[in-house]
């Protein structure tokens, strides 16, 4: 499976889940460490985008491609398994509850759960904590630039 992160250049070469350590996230708690990919270039944009204020062009991102091994643990959170309210912005603790048990019990190296931002898309949270983490495999990192249309506002005078 081949899956899709933007980060900060600094940070394109660290898997080690720090940032969402510090800074938790829909699908993991602060002191938990997760990495975050999307299942599409076009997904990635839209997760920097919704936090991403308009007028404000995010600049120096590269783009990392990720393989993950096909026969890997892969552990799913479907849909229709969530609360009505899953989606919700700032998120609630119950995506949070479901993404750090699956994290802490290590039975996967990858959890597979629906985008917040882009329906039927997916996000895939990679656990380095895992015992097969040695096995995901960077393919490319390469600077990435947004396109500024996306970050405009469509006020016209």
């Amino acid at each position: 499976m081949i899956v899709f992160r933007l980060s900060k250049s600094k940070f394109s070469a660290d898997l080690s889940g720090k940032g969402a350590e510090i800074a938790g996230g829909r699908w993991n708690s602060k002191g938990i460490p997760v990495v975050y990919t999307g299942d599409s270039r076009a997904l990635c944009v839209a997760e920097i985008a919704v936090h991403t204020g308009l007028g404000t062009v995010p600049e120096d991102y590269t783009l990392v491609t990720i393989k993950i091994p096909d026969d890997v643990a892969v552990c799913e959170i479907l849909p229709e398994k969530l609360q009505p309210d899953w989606k919700s912005f700032p998120h609630n603790g119950s995506t949070q509850a479901l993404g750090d048990s699956l994290l802490l019990k290590n039975k996967c190296l990858v959890i597979k759960v629906p985008s917040a931002v882009v329906q039927g898309d997916y996000n895939f949270l990679i656990n380095p904590k895992h015992k097969d983490f040695n096995r995901i495999v960077v393919l490319e990192i390469v600077p990435f630039s947004f396109d500024k249309r996306l970050f405009m506002s469509t006020k016209q005078g």
